[in-house]
């Protein structure tokens, strides 16, 4: 309302997770947040009460638009094709300087490093990391036990499983376990990377993974791959193989993980997981320089999630 102070955004915890948007005006009328199809049809979606939102082909968003998702915290994520392929998204980077350099002080110091990939190795499997092992050897030793983990389930829900391979161009190309999996993984990144800015981290900086714009994303969905979206991506894919699937495997993947999400409440998990991680490697957060220009003038305290920005 004109003249009313803006309300709280709902933190990251209290939303739901995804949705997907295609074919479409996004726009704000009559201050909702709505999507406008080609018929002039609208589609008012709930921004507020989202953790991101996936824009794939066929999209098109109004200035008013996202500056409404910045202001109520949600992220806005440009896609390919049933969300393979990342080109864009709102929000890069974290809005909060001293976890971006503690983060930052992480990555490059070789023992925390370790520390921290060993923690999220005991996370992921449930188990002490071996002892001696460097930062390689243990990303070999998770390769192998992720590899067991696909053919076990490739078993357990009747599919034939090959290996790990796809093509970010092109969905089609897979066959349809991979891309079921391709389905999966890209809305567990989505709300991951929202988890990430909401808590004001970097996404690119990670530990595990490096040199990708997701790395520390890749990170942290590591952690909730196999609880959540990947027996999910091989449940659809033996429905498929057994001719009981009554939509594209890509929109049924989707379904099924957003029930997985708010079964195993992911989004109240993840922001204390990223700082469960963090934590492990036992570097305490940098102060700022005693000669740094301080602020011109005092910024309102943050009304959403501490990484938000507004």
């Amino acid at each position: 309302m004109p003249g009313a102070p803006p309300p709280r955004p709902i933190p990251l915890k209290d939303r739901s997770t995804i949705v997907f948007v295609e074919k479409g005006q996004l726009d704000v009328i009559d201050g909702a947040f709505v999507l406008v199809d080609a018929n002039g049809v609208r589609t008012v979606i709930p921004v507020g009460g989202l953790a991101a939102i996936m824009l794939e082909p066929g999209t098109r968003a109004s200035h008013s638009a996202v500056s409404l998702a910045a202001r109520a915290g949600t992220l806005l994520i440009w896609t390919g094709e049933a969300g393979v392929r990342l080109y864009a998204t709102g929000q890069p980077g974290g809005a909060q300087s001293d976890r971006l350099l503690w983060q930052c002080r992480l990555a490059l110091d070789p023992d925390a490093r370790l520390k921290i990939v060993r923690r999220m190795f005991q996370m992921r499997f449930g188990e002490t990391a071996p002892e001696r092992r460097s930062v390689d050897q243990l990303r070999g030793i998770e390769g192998v036990r992720v590899r067991t983990i696909y053919q076990g389930l490739a078993r357990q829900f009747g599919v034939t499983w090959k290996r790990r391979d796809y093509d970010p161009g092109n969905f089609d190309i897979s066959d349809v376990p991979n891309r079921c999996l391709s389905a999966a993984t890209s809305c567990l990144y989505g709300i991951t990377e929202a988890a990430v800015l909401a808590a004001g981290y970097a996404p690119a900086v990670g530990f595990l993974h490096a040199g990708k714009p997701l790395s520390f994303v890749y990170d942290i969905a590591d952690l909730f791959k196999f609880e959540t979206v990947v027996p999910e991506a091989f449940r659809i894919a033996g429905l498929h193989a057994k001719g009981k699937l009554d939509k594209p495997v890509d929109m049924a993947v989707r379904h099924a993980c957003r029930d997985a999400f708010r079964r195993t409440n992911i989004l109240s998990r993840l922001i204390p997981s990223i700082e469960e991680v963090l934590l492990a490697g036992e570097l305490e957060r940098p102060e700022a320089p005693e000669d740094a220009v301080g602020p011109a003038f005092e910024d309102p305290a943050p009304s959403g999630d501490e990484g938000q920005r507004g």
